[in-house]
This record gives structure tokens, sequence and C-alpha cells, in this order.
């Protein structure tokens, strides 16, 4: 009885790390956001273009990484291995910016905060390894607060349980999780307070 119950939190923790990974919690966000603020037709210009510049590349980059063997895991849980994967999520969301600033002509405010967040994690990343799961999930909650106070307070506590999680499955020590959980909490109070200041 002792061993099962490891396996069965092990097993949940599996699922909810693996369910809550940076790229479907900031999906699970857009889908959110159009629906709430755009019309279908919208949300489809809108977000067809996250999907083909950012979201679609970088799951084709990881599971090309993988089956090649340049990266251990989709979580690329290495962290030499971690620094060309900033750099290719960096040079998406760069991509994505600089295509709706000349098509829409004004910056989207969301993807440069995720940028910035991106640089952050990427700069610790030569101290610490740092969990993305984490950091991303924080800065998810800070986004749904910004449409939805009561949602980034429910998504506050899935982020802190994604962080128990990472330390369960020994991809993270707790140090790297506060870490991530520190640098995304920088980085979404300053996106609060510039979404404040910018709709005064």
């Amino acid at each position: 009885m002792e061993e099962k119950q490891p396996l069965f939190i092990h097993k949940i923790s599996k699922i909810i790390s693996d369910f809550f990974n940076p790229l479907l919690s900031l999906f699970i966000f857009f889908v959110y956001m159009s629906v709430l603020k755009y019309t279908l037709k919208d949300s489809l210009s809108y977000f067809l273009p996250i999907l083909l510049l950012i979201i679609a590349p970088v799951i084709i980059w990881l599971v090309w990484n993988v089956k090649t063997g340049r990266y251990t895991n989709m979580d690329v849980s290495n962290r030499v291995q971690r620094k060309t994967l900033y750099i290719f999520i960096a040079a998406c969301v760069i991509a994505y910016i600089a295509y709706n600033y000349f098509k829409n002509g004004y910056i989207d405010f969301v993807m440069l905060f995720i940028l910035i967040l991106l640089f952050a994690l990427q700069i610790s990343n030569f101290f610490i390894k740092s969990s993305m799961h984490t950091a991303f999930n924080i800065f998810v909650a800070a986004l749904f607060f910004a449409l939805n106070p009561m949602m980034g307070f429910v998504w506050l506590g899935i982020a802190i349980l994604v962080g128990i999680t990472r330390i369960i499955l020994k991809r993270h020590t707790p140090k790297e999780v506060f870490m991530g959980a520190a640098i995304a909490f920088m980085v979404s109070f300053l996106y609060l307070y510039c979404n404040i200041q910018f709709q005064h």
C-alpha cells in the first residue's frame, strides 16, 4: 500500500504537469481572451498568426530535437539544451510581434511581455535552471487577472500546483521552482502595472 501511494501521486503529477505546459496554458488563455473580446472572425484573424508563427513552429522544433537526440525530452530538462530552446521561442515571438506591427500598426502587449519573460528566464538559465512551467503559468495567471480577477486567482492556484508537480517529478529542485516563480512574479507585476497605466 505504501508503494502505490507515491506511484499514484507521481501519475497525477505527470498528468497535471503535462497538461499545463507553457504552450497549452498560453493557448487556453488566448482562446479565453478571443471568446471574451472578439467575434469568431476576429478571433481567427488574431489567433491564426499566433498558431502559425509561434505555437506550431515551437511544437515542431521540440519534436524534431527530441527525435534527433538534441533534446533529452519534451520538457528540455537539461540546462545546456535549454539555451537553443529559449533562442528559438524568442525568434518566433519576435517574428509574430513584427508581423503584427506591420499588419495592424501596433505592438502586441501580451507578446512583448512574453518576450521579456523569455529573456529573463534565459539570463537566469546561465546560473540556475528556472522552472518554465511554473514561470509561464504564473504569468498566464496575470494575463487572466487583467481580464477577470477571479480567473487570475484560479490560475495562480493552478500555477502553484504545477510548481509542486515539477518538484515531485524531479524535473526541478524547489530552488529552481522558486526562481521561476520569482522571475514570473516580477514580470507579471510589471505587465499588470503597465496594463493599468495604458488603460487610463
